[in-house]
């Protein structure tokens, strides 16, 4: 059976409305679409690191209640778990505070197996952090050996713009990985200070990748590949939170590769058919995300 294998970071969600706590939930990218998909009957393995502390515990008992093993997990008894703050805004979009607290060495667990077909997702800082670089290199290395599927969100946010020099190299060695590049109008405003899509995939994405997802919030999805490029408008809603809006829109194109039974050989002759239905699945994930203060989409949910 395929399998979806995620590497990213665990973080509790503190969430603030009116800059009142309003909710709590176990977060962090890669982490929410993984969620995500356990929730929709997908097999996932997630590769990341917690602490010994209650809110490791809370966070593991949150994988295993949605079916998601913590085998993988590295757990430090000498820090803290952490936690985001995550103030919404009148539009009920967020603006983050991180509180993170790692040891010297970390990541040292062993990797999942990857089989050809499976897909491997990976993205934000945690896919270029240099601390963490030889288990994504590891683990990216196994994903084209087995001719697995690689999907990277860049998720790259103005805290860490004073790293983009020093992370550039991972970048692109991310990118060259990759099968499927989604990025977003802040990621690329803060890598680049570029929000012209056509530039952004001709000069930093397809010598790479030749299959790019661009996100702007409310605006346009723009897919450019290398047979086409189009436009889809995004469905009007009122959201209740978009913390878990972009993870979930990666959600829910693995979901649809999944689905749809696209396998790694297929991806570089995808009919524009196929690809309204990968770019569909991901709006859905999305919206559906918006409406809870649920990070993932709920156990119930019908597509």
């Amino acid at each position: 059976m395929r399998k979806v294998i995620g590497i990213g970071e665990t973080i509790l969600d503190i969430i603030f409305k009116n800059n009142q706590p309003w909710a709590a939930v176990p977060g962090g990218s890669v982490f929410n679409s993984i969620i995500s998909l356990s929730r929709m009957g997908i097999k996932v393995d997630f590769v990341s690191e917690v602490g010994k502390d209650h809110v490791g515990e809370m966070i593991q008992h949150y994988m295993i209640d949605n079916d998601v093993s913590p085998q993988y997990l590295d757990v430090y008894a000498e820090i803290k778990s952490p936690i985001s703050l995550a103030f919404l805004n009148d539009n009920n979009d967020a603006q983050y505070s991180f509180y993170k607290q790692y040891p010297e060495c970390r990541l040292m667990v062993e990797l999942p197996e990857v089989e050809e077909n499976d897909v491997v997702l990976l993205g934000s800082f945690y896919a270029v952090d240099p601390s963490l670089r030889h288990k994504v290199v590891e683990l990216l290395q196994k994903a084209k050996d087995n001719k697995a599927i690689v999907m990277y969100d860049l998720n790259y946010r103005f805290p860490h713009k004073n790293d983009v020099m020093k992370v550039a190299p991972h970048i692109l060695e991310n990118l060259e990985y990759a099968d499927i590049v989604r990025g977003s109008e802040e990621d690329f405003m803060c890598l680049y200070e570029l929000n012209d899509v056509e530039k952004i995939y001709k000069d930093k994405i397809s010598f790479y990748c030749k299959n790019f997802v661009y996100t702007a919030g409310a605006k346009d999805v723009r897919l450019l590949t290398g047979n086409f490029s189009k436009a889809y408008a995004v469905p009007l809603l009122d959201p209740v939170s978009t913390v878990g809006a972009g993870d979930n829109f990666n959600a829910g194109i693995v979901y649809g590769l999944m689905k749809l039974d696209i396998k790694h050989d297929d991806l570089p002759s995808l009919s524009e058919d196929q690809w309204n239905q990968l770019i569909e699945y991901g709006m859905k994930f999305s919206a559906e995300v918006c409406l809870s203060t649920d990070n993932s989409v709920p156990k119930n949910f019908q597509i």
